[in-house]
């Protein structure tokens, strides 16, 4: 019996052309029995997913942006029952070493098909930047019924994939959002541009307002930016990877690089060691990082932007960052 395989598609994320989608759809449908929804708006994509696991599809298929694949893999979570990565009951068939099936096992596999801007969560999982090449590879495994388990971060209730951030880089993302909902098309060019801005003439740099405790009950503060890191890389500038907590897995806890001062030297020296491919974690004066932490807390005296996987959640004074060890099961 085929696999079969829902593809959810946000037309106004994609940059891939029409030809493209076909050539896609046609691989796809050659090696599953598929089927195509389009998302209409957002947060739809998380309704799409909640449906696929009520429907019982094989394979969730996503092709755009890292946000479009974020609110799908929400959608899968709200219908898993996770509890140090496995179900609270079993099932009566049993998983895959016979055992009791675990959370990932109930879900669909999820295939992730890059279609935006970054698409940070679909290479960090080792599928090509190119959509082309990308549906090659996981039509293949699609067929094949080739999957890998991974973990996610939990934000509060939100579910990530690869990071999340309190602070300047959140409130980056935020501005980003309010430019492209005035018609600003996404790119290297506008993120960059809109971080020096935001660090230079809006993020108050002066009075650090993070706190940050681990899992052991240490705290760090004052801080002044805290990176999340589910993976390695944390993100890219283009085709340059970045790393700040470069030892960060999908099968370990979360990761956390923090900035105790967002002073200008100490800060290019830190973008400057995420950038280079020695896999050492960043170091300096102001610089610390947190290992395979299973949850991190971050507060703040105001507050302060929350990002999860590139998108603006809101402004929270309080989040704890949770690992949710083998969650999902990835097409990859």
């Amino acid at each position: 019996m085929r696999v079969r395989a829902l593809l959810i598609v946000n037309p106004r994320a994609t940059t891939t052309t029409k030809p493209v989608l076909d050539t896609i759809v046609r691989t796809l449908a050659a090696n599953a029995e598929l089927e195509v929804v389009e998302t209409k708006y957002r947060g739809n994509a998380r309704e799409i997913a909640a449906g696929a696991v009520d429907a019982g599809w094989d394979a969730l298929l996503v092709l755009s942006g890292d946000g479009t694949i974020n609110e799908a893999v929400n959608g899968l979570m709200d219908k898993a029952t996770v509890q140090a990565g496995l179900a609270t009951s079993a099932s009566a068939d049993g998983g895959a070493d016979g055992g009791p099936m675990t959370a990932a096992e109930q879900l669909p596999a999820l295939g992730a098909l890059p279609g935006g801007n970054a698409n940070v969560f679909t290479r960090d999982l080792g599928v090509p930047s190119d959509p082309l090449a990308a549906v090659d590879v996981i039509a293949a495994r699609l067929a094949a019924g080739t999957t890998r388990t991974v973990g996610l971060g939990q934000a509060g209730d939100r579910y990530f994939t690869f990071n999340a951030g309190l602070g300047w880089d959140a409130e980056v993302i935020r501005a980003v959002e309010d430019r492209r909902a005035k018609g600003q098309s996404a790119s290297n060019t506008l993120y960059m541009r809109t971080a020096l801005h935001q660090y230079y003439r809006r993020t108050d740099r002066r009075h650090p307002n993070l706190s940050v405790q681990a899992a052991d009950g240490h705290r760090i503060e004052p801080v002044g930016l805290a990176l999340i890191a589910n993976t390695s890389p944390w993100s890219y500038v283009g085709q340059h990877p970045m790393s700040p907590a470069p030892q960060a897995s999908f099968d370990t806890g979360l990761d956390a690089f923090l900035l105790r001062r967002l002073r200008t030297i100490s800060t290019l020296n830190a973008m400057r060691q995420m950038a280079r491919r020695s896999g050492r974690p960043v170091t300096g004066k102001y610089a610390v990082t947190l290992h395979d932490q299973a949850e991190i807390t971050v507060r703040s005296r105001e507050p302060a932007a929350l990002q999860v996987d590139g998108d603006y959640v809101g402004d929270f004074e309080s989040v704890t960052f949770r690992s949710v060890p083998d969650a999902l099961r990835v097409i990859a």
